[in-house]
């Protein structure tokens, strides 16, 4: 009996209690049972799942440090913003409304928002339109800010808007205010986000008189966010100052700093800049990350010379510390730029050579690196090396339509044609001078270059044998044989014997024993032995000799090739890269070389402009006097007369076709040295005309009915370089494909 009264009792307390803690029910029990099942159950547990998803935006989120970073660490796609699907005034209804979908894992801040909604929906106390449960403030703007992360503004707005409506009193209004800026900054409602935060920074009521530092940092973030999506960057530069004078949230002070920095730094006030950057790389609490890159922005915005040398000696500092790995990259080029503006071209070049062999570089970097070095170069007129790192620069580049590396583009490309020109008169002056020789002279010749390939490649073969026995390429030595020179070391011998076995087999030592058929060849022996005779060729003598022009015709040829490459050089030297040193070695070279009497003209014309660049007025009257005397009836003989005409003015659109017409009907009339001879001329009056190319592609047109192929392809090779974004300049390398098949 007593233990049925017992449980009696026991029932009725557990049902007065669970009575007394409904939703519905307005008791002091029920408040408080809700109230601290909310904050100690469900909302933790969505806290900690949205905390999570902030620390994996964090640590996931890869800056690109050759831009101005964004405020927010995280990337929105415009096109996948989501509206609101929502009929009930709250809005914490609907989440997971349908049951019947197919569950799926979900994301940290998903996990947020659902527990968010779960406290909403399960510990509301919303009795007569009041809201009891005093941690439901809370929980609409976890699940506000849930909604932000997931891309979801509208949703995330109505969270926000649905606190500050319901609970004007509450601790987190000023936070939740911020929120919804941000979220209307998302959903380009750019001012009502400002006027918002103004609003709630400039009022001094009561409730905002007093916001702790860290609101005040986040209002001010908010604020700079919605005024750089305005583009109003000097009000950025205000806020972003006033976000970072107490620097509560480290992370995102950081952040704020070298974002402010690196505005500054646009700007080119690099006083402002340092001051920011200095700031940055002294905060103690910023994460490494900025700080390091903190001091690699000082490097690139010092403005006084004194400073230099101390920020070297800082960046060595770093690049010693272990630590700093993997900036090793950013680093040792950042050395090298300070190298370069204090003429240490040698350093210079060092560390930057340091930075591309870095471990874990980035591609980005290395653009940056290639390119200097391609400047480099260039600036010392090393066209050939100028030209393979800016090839490097867009091999490497992954983004063809930047702006920088579309310059690149252009550099190479005009660099291609130029060194094709020099590589034709290198190797035509090559044949063209062996071909003079006498037989006996000839065959001295060979005798010592191939002397010179057998030393080169038995030195390579050496060091290739050392590299391999001191475990450079994987075959690791005892250390008792550490050091020792390759034949006084028994494991490197035992090695390369296994290995030439490997290769070669068993072969008897006696001469050209590679040519030998009684040794066995490993592998695909026909593959072995072709590879065998394509190496001896190289040293072959009789292979050279029988390779060397002897018809009057061919080395004609190569000699008009020469006169019309060293004509291309002039121009590109004089005209695209403006060395007008270069340009006149070319010229005047070819002036000695009995050109083609329609290439006199032109040479004596570019001469004369070359010397009047140069300053020297000698030269320029004796150019100037053959184009009066002998040729006086012509363009340039008037532009010399008239030096006040502007001969690109002087000749219209009408007549420049009418010149045309004139040049292809002479085309046409199998007149091809008179077409080569006029459109030399004519191209000087008109040298920035859109009808450029015509003529060129015209003039190659000519060449190549009255030349030789090889003039021809180096004629259109030109109209492709020069021209290749014109019609004629993909007509030009269509051609030249044709031509290789």
């Amino acid at each position: 009996m007593l233990k049925n009264t017992q449980k009696i009792i026991a029932f009725l307390i557990l049902f007065v209690t669970v009575y007394a803690c409904k939703v519905t029910k307005d008791t002091v029990v029920s408040r408080n049972f809700h109230a601290i099942t909310t904050k100690y159950n469900v909302l933790f547990n969505g806290k900690e799942a949205f905390k999570k998803g902030i620390e994996d935006i964090n640590n996931n989120y890869k800056d690109d440090w050759f831009k101005r970073l964004p405020i927010e660490p995280i990337v929105f796609e415009e096109n996948k913003i989501v509206l609101s699907s929502y009929n009930n005034n709250r809005p914490g209804a609907g989440f997971g409304a349908n049951e019947n979908e197919e569950k799926k894992e979900l994301t940290t801040f998903e996990k947020a928002e659902e527990k968010a909604v779960k406290a909403i929906q399960t510990h509301g106390m919303n009795i007569n339109g009041i809201e009891r449960n005093r941690q439901i403030d809370d929980a609409y703007l976890l699940l506000g800010k849930s909604r932000y992360y997931t891309q979801r503004f509208i949703p995330s707005i109505e969270a926000f808007n649905y606190v500050i409506a319901n609970y004007p009193q509450a601790d987190l209004i000023a936070e939740t205010k911020i929120w919804r800026a941000k979220a209307n900054t998302r959903n380009d409602n750019e001012e009502i986000a400002i006027e918002a935060m103004k609003l709630l920074l400039v009022v001094r009521d009561s409730l905002e008189a007093n916001l702790p530092d860290i609101i005040k940092e986040q209002a001010h973030t908010a604020l700079a966010m919605a005024y750089v999506k305005t583009d109003s960057l000097q009000n950025a530069k205000k806020h972003l100052q006033l976000a970072t004078r107490t620097l509560k949230n480290r992370d995102q002070a950081a952040r704020n700093l070298f974002v402010l920095g690196q505005m500054y730094s646009d700007e080119n006030k690099k006083d402002s800049a340092f001051y920011v950057f200095e700031k940055l790389a002294n905060f103690k609490k910023a994460p490494y990350k900025f700080k390091i890159h903190a001091n690699i922005e000082l490097a690139k915005n010092f403005s006084k010379d004194s400073i230099a040398t101390n920020l070297l000696e800082r960046l060595q500092k770093l690049i010693k510390n272990r630590d700093n790995r993997p900036y090793l990259d950013e680093l040792y080029y950042q050395a090298a730029v300070l190298h370069q503006n204090n003429d240490s071209t040698f350093l210079a070049l060092e560390d930057y050579n340091n930075s591309l062999r870095a471990k874990n570089g980035s591609d980005k970097q290395k653009t940056f690196t290639y390119e200097k070095l391609g400047n480099l170069y260039f600036k010392d007129a090393e066209y050939q090396f100028a030209s393979a790192y800016y090839d490097s620069v867009l091999q490497v580049s992954t983004d063809s339509l930047d702006i920088r590396i579309r310059r690149v583009k252009r550099k190479y490309r005009n660099l291609a044609s130029l060194i094709k020109f020099e590589e034709v008169v290198t190797k035509n002056d090559s044949i063209v001078r062996i071909a003079s020789l006498t037989k006996d002279e000839q065959k001295l010749f060979f005798e010592s270059y191939i002397e010179k390939l057998k030393k080169a490649d038995e030195e390579a073969a050496q060091l290739r044998l050392n590299q391999i026995a001191f475990g450079d390429l994987g075959g690791g030595l005892q250390d008792s044989n550490k050091g020792k020179w390759y034949f006084y070391n028994s494991q490197s011998l035992s090695f390369g014997k296994t290995q030439f076995q490997k290769t070669w087999g068993n072969r008897r030592l006696e001469d050209d024993w590679r040519w030998s058929e009684k040794g066995t060849i490993r592998g695909n022996a026909a593959k072995d032995v072709a590879q065998v005779k394509k190496v001896n060729l190289k040293y072959d003598l009789d292979s050279y000799l029988s390779s060397i022009p002897v018809e009057k015709e061919t080395i004609d040829s190569l000699k008009t090739d020469i006169n019309q490459a060293l004509y291309e050089l002039g121009l590109i030297y004089k005209e695209q890269f403006k060395n007008q040193n270069l340009a006149k070695i070319r010229l005047e070279r070819l002036a000695t070389l009995q050109p083609k009497k329609e290439l006199i003209l032109p040479i004596n014309w570019h001469l004369y402009q070359i010397y009047n660049n140069l300053g020297d007025k000698e030269n320029a009257e004796k150019y100037k006097n053959v184009i009066l005397t002998k040729y006086a009836d012509t363009k340039f003989a008037q532009v010399i007369l008239n030096p006040n005409t502007n001969i690109e003015e002087e000749v219209a659109i009408s007549e420049v076709e009418k010149v045309y017409k004139k040049m292809y009907y002479l085309y046409k009339a199998d007149k091809f040295e008179e077409v080569i001879s006029e459109i030399n001329e004519f191209l000087v009056t008109i040298p920035s005309s859109s009808l450029a190319p015509k003529f060129e592609l015209l003039k190659a047109y000519a060449i190549g009915k009255d030349q030789n192929t090889q003039a021809y392809k180096v004629a259109l090779d030109f109209v492709a370089v020069s021209y290749g974004s014109t019609e004629e300049g993909k007509k030009a390398k269509a051609i030249l494909k044709q031509l290789k098949k």
